[in-house]
């Protein structure tokens, strides 16, 4: 069976790299897959896994996706409904949550309960910027439990998670944070599994076999 990924554009940032680590992936272990960048709802309707990355303010990143016409509903209808494997990566992930708190209040997607704070300044820099340790905490199916690898990071903004369950892992700066959501087919992650050497081509192959 091929695989159809589909990472969604919405006009923030250089989101080849992400492109290219699925396709080397791919290639590596002889998945079959076509990997494309898109902005377009009907493409994300035709794909089998879908992964939704970002950079930048949440604010920012949540409006551009509302500024595509039909993407939140095609987004929704393929994820919630019809449960197509979702990966949200770093602003991608803190978009499932109902609300964010970075400069101002702004309402998120909703699919995994939380809120998005930001990192404690006390005694740490901002952004958190390089490798850091993932404690798998939680079964899923993308890491091991018990796993602790390292993983990169960019943000200064975490996912405060409403519920246990849906925490996956966890890393320590300043404060233990989850790093980590899942909720039945949909991931988030906090770091940048594309920017994370092995491990992080890793969580994209098992990504990949959902």
């Amino acid at each position: 069976m091929i695989k159809n990924v589909a990472i969604v554009d919405y006009g923030l940032g250089n989101i080849l790299s992400t492109q290219q680590s699925f396709l080397k992936v791919a290639n590596d272990n002889n998945i079959k897959a076509n990997v494309i960048i898109t902005n377009q709802p009907r493409k994300i309707a035709e794909s089998t896994h879908i992964v939704l990355p970002g950079q930048g303010a949440f604010e920012t990143c949540m409006r551009g996706l509302s500024s595509i016409p039909y993407m939140i509903n095609e987004l929704t209808k393929s994820v919630i409904n019809n449960k197509t494997p979702f990966l949200g990566i770093c602003v991608g992930m803190q978009l499932l949550a109902n609300i964010s708190y970075e400069n101002g209040e702004h309402k998120g997607l909703g699919w995994i309960d939380g809120q998005i704070k930001k990192l404690p300044t006390n005694n740490i820099k901002l952004p958190h910027m390089g490798w850091n340790e993932v404690e798998i905490i939680n079964n899923n199916k993308l890491v091991e439990k018990g796993k602790l690898n390292e993983y990169y990071f960019v943000h200064s903004y975490f996912f405060d998670c409403e519920y246990k369950k849906n925490i996956i892992g966890e890393t320590d700066y300043g404060i233990n944070f989850t790093s980590f959501i899942s909720k039945e087919n949909i991931y988030g992650v906090q770091f940048h599994p594309e920017k994370s050497s092995n491990q992080g081509l890793e969580l994209i192959k098992n990504f990949l076999k959902l």
